[in-house]
């Protein structure tokens, strides 16, 4: 905009523009913004790091079965000088361990075919080929490895090849690696399957999506989740159609997500992620001087102050707390404001307030945020930061059936790298 574009504004517009300038970045707290992208000097003026004042502090566990346990014990008094004997009794005062590694070095097994001639009829006669001969000469333990190092730390195929070789001594040309990757991510479709099942005969499900680069072209990779199944799913499209495809027309009582299109009317009722909400209200409340977003902070805090002892209180009171909050809203709602964030902020709650506060009727079973498919897709962010996607869409679909295996399994609290080698390894 140049000086004579700035002449024709009248005054409300100058005051409008001058308004816009001033107001602050949005940051991670007050969008949906990674924390990375955060001005260093607001990193530096952040608060610090650890336990909060009053948090009970953790130590590292004493391990319960130590390979050996060394007895270290006083030869003289310090006071007498007189002998201490080995078999005086002895009380344990500290423990302190020593942790190690072993020495790590790939484990290899030649398998020889051996051929005998008869001593009766001068047959020369060859051993059969013995199964461990056949297919890859690489074990489910290195397939698990490569598979967890991979998906789950991030590692590029250079950065694998690197780790396989420093730490294990083995090398593995890219093309190897490649191939034995996808061999073991054909070892987790069935389990994906038995997820997807999981998932259409859930009640409440939730998704969400973020951006990823397969093939060198902008793609998604979508995430669903319910109590007994998280799957994720690789996909060129953010439409709803991948809801659709994967729900199957299964329409759960209640979906759970932010207020994208494509993630809306899939079940009976919706719950908006009220953490996406309480986001943008705090970017008005840092942008202007308006009462009605400080007012809609505090209702949020009432909400969410709710939701914690939700399963303590009787559907009754649930009901009457329900009610006054609404009535609360609806005040809120009708205040009428100046400024221009606020009467979006209103909108945009007043479209989605039917679907704020439908998780109090049903207790513990609906979420009112959607972090939890947030924490699930994190790991995908960081990859897509690290590798800068997938060259083929195998490898994102392989790396989608891999994180629907182990996270599904998370659920019950198995690990990642035991459910990854036991799946290889089945």
């Amino acid at each position: 905009m140049g000086r004579s574009d700035l002449e024709r504004l009248s005054r409300e517009e100058l005051i409008e523009l001058v308004l816009r300038l001033q107001r602050p970045d949005k940051t991670s707290r007050t969008s949906s913004k990674p924390p990375a992208t955060d001005r260093k000097e607001q990193r530096e003026h952040s608060k610090p790091g650890g336990a909060k004042p009053g948090h009970e502090g953790h130590s590292r566990m004493i391990s319960d079965d130590p390979d050996a346990v060394v007895d270290h014990r006083p030869e003289r008094c310090p006071c007498c000088g007189g002998v201490l004997h080995g078999d005086l009794p002895a009380e344990v005062v500290s423990m302190a361990e020593r942790i190690e590694l072993p020495e790590m070095a790939p484990i290899i097994t030649q398998h020889r075919r051996l051929a005998l001639r008869c001593p009766s009829c001068a047959t020369r006669v060859v051993a059969p080929v013995p199964e461990a001969a056949r297919g890859t000469p690489f074990g489910p333990r290195l397939h698990a490895v490569a598979t967890y190092l991979k998906t789950f730390q991030a590692l590029s195929y250079e950065r694998l090849q690197a780790a396989l070789n420093d730490l294990f001594g083995l090398i593995l040309s890219q093309g190897a690696l490649m191939n034995l990757l996808r061999r073991a991510q054909g070892r987790f479709r069935s389990g994906r399957e038995v997820a997807v099942s999981a998932l259409r005969r859930a009640d409440v499900v939730a998704s969400d999506e973020t951006g990823v680069r397969i093939e060198g072209s902008n793609a998604y990779h979508w995430v669903f989740r319910s109590a007994e199944a998280v799957v994720h799913q690789a996909s060129p499209t953010r439409g709803a159609i991948v809801v659709r495809d994967m729900m199957d027309g299964h329409r759960p009582a209640v979906w759970i997500s932010d207020r994208y299109t494509a993630q809306q009317g899939h079940a009976a009722e919706h719950q908006t992620c009220l953490a996406h909400l309480a986001r943008d209200v705090a970017y008005v409340v840092e942008a202007s001087d308006d009462p009605v977003p400080w007012r809609l902070q505090f209702w949020l805090h009432s909400v969410f102050a709710l939701a914690e002892h939700v399963t303590d209180l009787a559907a009754s009171t649930l009901a009457t707390k329900r009610r006054t909050l609404d009535r609360q809203l609806g005040a809120i709602l009708a205040t009428p404001s100046r400024c221009d964030l606020t009467r979006d902020l209103q909108a945009k709650i007043g479209r989605a307030r039917h679907q704020l506060l439908v998780f109090l009727d049903h207790p513990g079973a609906v979420e009112p945020t959607n972090n939890g498919c947030e924490r699930a897709l994190r790991p995908a962010v960081v990859q897509r930061k690290v590798t800068n996607g997938y060259r083929a869409m195998w490898a994102a679909e392989g790396e989608a059936a891999v994180r629907t295996v182990v996270d599904t399994a998370r659920l019950a609290g198995a690990p990642i790298f035991g459910t990854i080698l036991k799946t290889v390894g089945a």
